[in-house]
Parts: structure tokens; C-alpha cells; sequence
């Protein structure tokens, strides 16, 4: 697959002490989903080291994987997937976030093949994804990608917003 104006894509493992600068770029560049989910443009380097130690509930993090969506050498996209959440042999895709440029036009599904290959290698047998009721467009995607609801939702009041998150579910 070739990015905008022929640029290739990569897929890479990210860890905290070689892309931390690129991570807090990114959120600098696409704060979108950050501006959704918290009211407001997060602190670049505050997201970027959350990204890498925040895991879910119960897992361990040094079984999770961070990656990075390449568009040449730009940083367009960023994923966690943690194992054990909420069964041991599930996986939990944590955050999946492409930049405005990246999205619309493919990348999505091929960055979510990618992740979906590493969770089977890993042994999970189903993936999940939390997606915020305020973010329709979000769950059209995952749906159209083979996500289904499960019938579990929380309410998070975290930032004074009343989200409510629903988790999806995939066989893999």
C-alpha cells in the first residue's frame, strides 16, 4: 500500500525511549480525538507518555505493543494493544488513532489488519475496542469492520464530560 502522493506505508513497533518526541508530534498535529474525549488540546508530551504506560485494567503492560502507522517517514497513526482484558486470552485495543490526513482513505482498515494479525499471534482469540457514544463516526467504522456491541457500557465523568464508552467485540 503507497500513501499520499506515492509515500509507503510501514507499520512499526514503537517504544518510549526511541519515538516518544514523534508520539508528542503526532498529538500535536491530530489532538481530534483528545479535543472529543477530554474538551480540550492535551499536553503533547503528558498524552505521549500515557500512551506507553497506560494499559488496561488488569493487563500487563509488558506484553502490551505500541505502534506506529508510517506514511513515508511521517507519523500518521498510533495504536496500543494490551492482552488479558477482560479475559486472559482477549486483547483490547486501547487506542487506535489515525491523523486528519490518514483517514478516509484506507489506512484504518489496513492499520487494524496489522493489529489484528499481531493479537492472533499472540494468542487472543477475540479483540475489543471501546468507542465514546459522542464518536458515531468511530463506531460506524469499527462496525463496518466486524465489531459488534457486547452489551457493555460505562459511564466516565472523568473530565466533566458524562461520555458514555461502549465496548465492541471481534472474533478473531
Amino acid at each position: 500500500m503507497t500513501g499520499d502522493r506515492g509515500a509507503a506505508v510501514r507499520f512499526t513497533a514503537l517504544n518510549i525511549a526511541e519515538h516518544l518526541d514523534q508520539v508528542a508530534a503526532f498529538y500535536t498535529q491530530a489532538p481530534d480525538y483528545w479535543v472529543l474525549a477530554e474538551g480540550g488540546r492535551p499536553d503533547p508530551y503528558e498524552k505521549a507518555e500515557e500512551f506507553f504506560t497506560a494499559g488496561a485494567p488488569g493487563c500487563d503492560i509488558d506484553r502490551s505493543r505500541f505502534l506506529g502507522l508510517f506514511l513515508g517517514g511521517h507519523l500518521s497513526g498510533l495504536a496500543e494493544l494490551h492482552h488479558g482484558f477482560p479475559k486472559d486470552d482477549d486483547a483490547y485495543l486501547g487506542l487506535m488513532i489515525l491523523g486528519p490526513w490518514a483517514q478516509g482513505v484506507g489506512y484504518g482498515t489496513a492499520f487494524l489488519s496489522e493489529i489484528e494479525g499481531l493479537a492472533r499471534s499472540d494468542g487472543a482469540t477475540k479483540l475489543y475496542v471501546g468507542v465514546l457514544e459522542a464518536n458515531p463516526r468511530g463506531r460506524a467504522f469499527w462496525q463496518r469492520e466486524g465489531f459488534s456491541a457486547t452489551g457493555v457500557t460505562k459511564e466516565d465523568n472523568a473530565h466533566g464530560l458524562g461520555h458514555v464508552l461502549h465496548r465492541l467485540v471481534k472474533p478473531l
